[in-house]
């Protein structure tokens, strides 16, 4: 098994249950490093004062806020045991709220929960209560000296801890001027919804992959074997006019739905601004699909 991250126990009520905390999440694109370019040897950085030049010694740093430009404030070790809350080894849950009432912007980083020796049956249990609820926990930990808002649920058999956002942390979407529907005109909302359905598929995250990851990985290979590997350019996708969204529409219904979907769409011409506007008539089945907040998302 991989190393724990962090070991300690989960808290409901007055039950605690031991558990270890694994990273549910990888990344596998590939990590580089600064070169010189006339040798190719990795480059060292330094820390350099900006005001002498001097390289600064690690026993010679301080951390300093600024507060205002080019003024700092320095904060020393006390001052930070004095902010730090009660260091516990502790995931207190503090409410169960249900799932689709909380926003996915708040939701960061996902880690397993896994039980230690001897916790197994008091997991088990909290695992099938939560997912029985149909509630997720909300709770708060420290780790790395920092406390953190989480969020604890049921995912397969695992119990999943996943770091979340303090409200404070989200911006405001009231501060950008976003457009109404008023201006939607109804053989433009059919069109795009038939769009919509035309592409309408179960979630299968195993279709969907990395490709810069790949071509990255591809030419790598091909230079640590002298060879020169020939990418296809992608196509670089035209913007839509305003004036040319009908039609943009009615060529991604035509050229970019699946062939069956496709089969079943009707185009005819309806009367609009200069004679002439398409619409779609599409015989299709309403089909009533459910979707679990989050289903996969640690696996």
């Amino acid at each position: 098994m991989a190393r724990a991250l962090w070991k300690g126990s989960i808290s409901f009520g007055l039950v605690n249950v031991p558990i270890e905390l694994h990273t549910a999440v990888r990344n596998h694109r590939p990590k580089f490093r600064m070169l010189h370019a006339k040798d190719k040897s990795p480059v060292k950085f330094e820390r350099v004062c900006i005001r002498d030049g001097q390289t600064v010694a690690w026993e010679d740093l301080v951390k300093g806020y600024e507060y205002a430009k080019g003024h700092f404030v320095v904060l020393t070790k006390e001052d930070f045991q004095a902010a730090a809350v009660e260091k516990t080894r502790t995931v207190d849950i503090i409410d169960f709220v249900k799932a689709d009432a909380i926003d996915d912007r708040f939701f960061e980083t996902p880690y397993y929960l896994v039980p230690t020796k001897g916790g197994e049956r008091a997991y088990a249990l909290l695992r099938e209560a939560i997912r029985e609820s149909g509630r997720i926990g909300i709770a708060k930990f420290i780790l790395r000296d920092a406390q953190h808002l989480a969020a604890v649920e049921v995912i397969k058999d695992a119990i999943v801890l996943s770091v979340m956002r303090f409200v404070d942390e989200l911006v405001d979407v009231k501060q950008f001027d976003l457009p109404g529907d008023g201006g939607i005109r109804k053989a433009e909302l059919d069109m795009a919804k038939a769009l919509v359905n035309s592409l309408a598929a179960e979630w299968d995250p195993g279709k969907y992959t990395d490709q810069y990851r790949e071509n990255l990985l591809r030419i790598i290979k091909g230079k640590v074997k002298g060879k020169k590997v020939d990418l296809e350019p992608a196509a670089e996708p035209r913007q839509a006019e305003v004036v040319d969204l009908m039609e943009r529409l009615r060529r991604s219904l035509e050229q970019g739905a699946p062939r069956q979907a496709r089969g079943n769409l009707s185009l005819s011409k309806v009367g609009g601004r200069g004679g002439q506007k398409t619409a779609v008539k599409a015989r299709r089945t309403t089909k009533k699909a459910t979707s679990k907040k989050r289903t996969g998302r640690a696996a």
